[in-house]
């Protein structure tokens, strides 16, 4: 279990790294915060065989529908005000077990899915290696500008994923909004939150069930939790 917990550092919630208040939105009063739960989808077959899934539209795996139960119990006390999720089946069927014990509903939202690796999808990595070595390391080299066959650059995917982000925030002053998606969309998102350079996003690690927080702020975000996979200490599932 990779588990990053500033709230233990900083019990109260909404506090800024130095104890102090985060900045006013100018009003005079106090800050405007949206607080997001990132969600990753549950396990697939895919996952398990490290395959890229990109948007291809694979459904959980027995292994994934336990690790969403698990994490549905956990959100079960959550206050949460709205729940966004991909429209691929692993992300929705995993939001639709969040929402179900609140009375819920999930919405759609597209931009929020995995990022497109096109012709590369349903390979490992060992055999795109083996079979498209140069296109594989030109991708590595400049993933903003490079795409697989049919797929897309992480400039277009951070695009898609910074309106998102954009839309949910202003639409939630004040609440607390789940965000059910991939680890590709997720990981730009921490690095959009956190003005850091999409390039870094493979350097936040994801697994399968895992929840992730962020306090956003109107001058800044703070993230509390990252890959936090507690609740599925029990099942004996792999974790990444």
């Amino acid at each position: 279990m990779c588990l990053f917990r500033f709230a233990r550092i900083y019990p109260h919630r909404h506090a800024s790294p130095r104890g102090e208040s985060p900045p006013a939105d100018g009003s005079g009063g106090a800050p405007s915060v949206v607080r997001l739960l990132l969600i990753r989808h549950g396990a697939t077959d895919w996952t398990a065989q490290g395959r890229f899934q990109g948007q291809t539209d694979v459904p959980l795996n027995a292994a994934g529908r336990r690790q969403v139960a698990a994490l549905a119990q956990r959100l079960r006390a959550e206050p949460l005000q709205a729940l966004y999720a991909s429209d691929l089946q692993r992300a929705w069927e995993t939001a639709q077990a969040i929402a179900a014990p609140q009375g819920m509903g999930v919405q759609a939202e597209p931009r929020l899915r995995e990022i497109g690796f096109g012709a590369w999808e349903g390979y490992t990595y060992a055999e795109l290696q083996q079979r498209h070595p140069a296109a594989l390391a030109a991708w590595e080299h400049d993933p903003l500008h490079s795409a697989p066959p049919g797929g897309e650059t992480l400039l277009q995917i951070t695009a898609r994923v910074q309106a998102a982000y954009t839309a949910i925030l202003t639409a939630h002053a004040e609440h607390t909004v789940g965000l059910v998606a991939h680890g590709g969309p997720l990981q730009l998102l921490l690095c959009l939150a956190l003005g850091v350079s999409p390039r870094a996003y493979w350097q936040f690690a994801l697994a399968p069930a895992s929840l992730s927080e962020l306090c956003v702020y109107t001058h800044g975000a703070i993230l509390t939790h990252l890959n936090d996979t507690h609740h599925m200490h029990d099942l004996g599932c792999r974790k990444f």
